[in-house]
């Protein structure tokens, strides 16, 4: 069982998210942005973090740049489903900032729980 981190000012993602995410067998906790992503993060270190771009307090890119310079080895989804430039664009900066993977928002859930499941998958040296 992994330990998930799901940080997303939307709370009906963040919901969604963790249920699919427990019914999937993984431990997870949420946060409503990133600076409380953060504070949970720095307590209780997560194997994987999902994050949304877009949030208040603390973006999902800062957040992302300071969970890879303070644990590398954790893994990191980012999500977006817009701003001021194209979602894509977005997130192809999140995943040059140190995101393993990234979601374009809407996302089919079975899509996520594949990367979830590539991402924790014991890797052969």
């Amino acid at each position: 069982m992994a330990r998930i981190l799901v940080i997303d000012d939307d709370d009906a993602i963040r919901f969604s998210l963790k249920l699919a995410l427990e019914d999937a067998d993984h431990h997870v906790e949420d946060a409503a942005n990133g600076e409380e992503g953060m504070t949970r993060f720095r307590t209780n270190p997560a194997d994987l973090v999902i994050t949304d771009i877009f949030m208040p307090e603390k973006e999902g890119l800062e957040t992302i740049d300071e969970i890879k310079r303070s644990r590398p080895q954790t893994k990191i989804i980012a999500m977006s489903g817009g701003g001021r430039m194209d979602p894509e664009d977005y997130l192809e900066i999140a995943t040059r900032v140190g995101a393993d993977r990234s979601l374009f928002k809407p996302f089919d859930i079975q899509l996520l729980i594949a990367m979830v499941d590539d991402l924790l998958r014991p890797r052969e040296n």
